[in-house]
């Protein structure tokens, strides 16, 4: 029976996908660290984690029967995709199931900022009736610059607009703007015209540190900040600074450069007790819809590649979709040099096995191939298949060997 370790408190519904699929599930609530994860994955086929936990090179090379990773989260700078592909390890995250989760926190976020209701929930709290509307604005006419134009930048966009928000957007990358959202050329020109800025980016290295105090400093006087990406982009000793000169009417930041490994372990932070700041313990996606269809989508991955091979959306193999079945499969991942199609064909014909059906994919230096042969497999042309130089990982799928 193959096993799973699904870490970081992952929904149930990922647990029960995967043990109908035949699999022995062990769930624990927290992350683990580099020594802990390469104990716990002994015999372990496939690993599921959310943000916390550390895949890195020692791990991937440390557990060589580890078939695959799952991300059950939009990020995966957790893991060293490299190191993993060439294990032979596939990973998998959930590019689209929280989306609507985090749109909806920035919508409400942004509501409550213009408010200044956090102030206010303080106030009455503390026994103060401070009824005012001193510093508090509608959103409806006001401009929204979106750093980051991908799937959660761009549903937002929709939505600010529905509210009456003026919207502007930059990106890297040339994004189609939807409805009337404005393309800015540059990130500088955003952060001159936008009231409230809010950050949507990915978690690629060249993220880090992209807002400080330069980025503070061209934002209009009074404007709003919020960032719900990722934690090293920003630099919260600068956004300290400006919230408290007042040059920043109000921030929301759901996510942190360090944060704690365990539920209820301590949290510090110097944008801790800052006046209408909404602090968040990175939640933007986590409302139960989310993660039940991120338990979903991903367990429903993991068990498609392990059952028949197929990677569709993996971040780090190259792409295969598979239909049907045949009296025996065997996935071979291998590096992508010339001949290596010709040289298994070869041994498949070699031992009187006729190929009925093969897919090959590649992805820079990775090569995929899936083949389907007429009857099982001997155990001899599984052995010549392991042994090929370029072999990184042989499996056998949807069928039996002899």
């Amino acid at each position: 029976m193959p096993r799973a370790l699904l870490l970081e408190n992952i929904d149930p519904v990922a647990v029960g996908l995967l043990e109908a699929a035949g699999y022995e599930v062990e769930s624990r609530r927290g992350a683990l660290d580099e020594d802990d994860l390469v104990a716990a994955l002994d015999g372990v086929d496939v690993l599921g984690i959310r943000s916390k936990t550390q895949v890195s090179a020692e791990v991937a090379r440390a557990r060589p029967g580890l078939a695959a990773v799952g991300a059950f989260c939009i990020g995966t700078n957790q893991i060293d995709l490299g190191a993993a592909a060439a294990a032979g390890v596939a990973v998998f995250n959930a590019p689209y199931s929280n989306t609507r989760s985090v749109v909806e926190m920035a919508i409400a976020e942004i509501i409550v900022l213009a408010r200044r209701l956090v102030d206010r929930d303080r106030a009455l709290h503390a026994g103060t009736w401070d009824k005012s509307a001193a510093g508090s604005h509608e959103v409806r006419g006001r401009t929204l610059g979106i750093v980051g134009y991908g799937n959660i930048g761009s549903q937002l966009s929709v939505l600010a607009e529905a509210l009456g928000m003026r919207v502007l957007f930059y990106d890297l990358e040339d994004k189609l703007a939807l409805g009337n959202a404005e393309r800015c050329d540059t990130l500088e020109e955003l952060l001159e015209r936008a009231e409230t800025v809010t950050l949507h980016v990915d978690g690629r290295a060249g993220n880090a540190g992209m807002f400080g105090a330069e980025q503070f400093a061209r934002m209009r006087r009074r404007s709003l900040f919020l960032n719900l990406s990722r934690g090293f982009v920003v630099d919260h000793e600068a956004l300290r600074e400006h919230v408290l000169s007042g040059h920043v009417a109000g921030a929301a930041v759901d996510v942190f450069p360090d944060e704690p490994r365990e539920q209820g372990d301590a949290f510090t932070s110097v944008l801790r007790g800052l006046p209408n700041v909404i602090l968040t313990p990175h939640v933007g996606g986590s409302t139960q819809e989310a993660q039940h269809d991120i338990g979903r989508f991903v367990a429903g991955k993991l068990v498609d590649y392990t059952a028949a091979g197929t990677t569709t959306l993996s971040v780090n193999l190259p792409t295969v979709v598979l239909h049907g079945s045949s009296a025996a499969r065997f996935a071979l991942l291998h590096r992508n040099v010339p001949g290596v199609l010709a040289r298994v064909d070869a041994l498949v014909g070699g031992h009187g096995l006729n190929v009925d059906g093969q897919v090959l994919a590649t992805r820079g230096e990775l090569g995929y191939a899936v083949t389907d042969v007429s009857a099982p497999l001997p155990p001899d042309l599984l052995a010549a298949l392991r042994a090929l130089p370029e072999t990184l990982r042989l499996t056998v799928l949807g069928g039996r060997a002899d």
